[in-house]
């Protein structure tokens, strides 16, 4: 189904990204990249790795490790509308906004569609 969304990336949240890449470097291998200010990206491991900046730990309501789902921009109203079909609820408390759109599974667990972030 050409609809359905691509693996990005692996977010990750944490205070230091890339004291946290460069373990994750070492570990997998690949090379770390930043992305602006705040991201640091490890590409050409098994899967690509984001390591995000968060000023505190994260708390109990937001998972420190989600899926970033990769779908057309034109086709992203689409596949937020399957994905809530399909049992997701949106994580408005997290994120809306202009480049992805947070929701969370059946399970509570969150990931991203993303259309407009690197």
């Amino acid at each position: 189904m050409d609809d359905l969304p691509e693996l990005a990336a692996v977010a990750i949240d944490c205070q230091d990204p890339w004291a946290v890449g460069r373990f994750w470097q070492r570990f997998l291998g690949g090379e770390l990249r930043a992305n602006g200010d705040e991201v640091v990206e490890l590409h050409g491991a098994t899967v690509r790795l984001d390591f995000c900046l968060v000023a505190d730990p994260p708390d109990n309501r937001k998972n420190p490790v989600h899926l970033d789902l990769r779908v057309p921009a034109d086709r992203r109203d689409a596949a937020i509308e399957r994905a809530l079909s399909l049992g997701a609820t949106r994580a408005l408390d997290l994120y809306d906004g202009d480049e992805w759109a947070c929701l969370r599974d059946p399970a509570g667990n969150e990931f991203c569609l993303v259309w407009g972030a690197a």
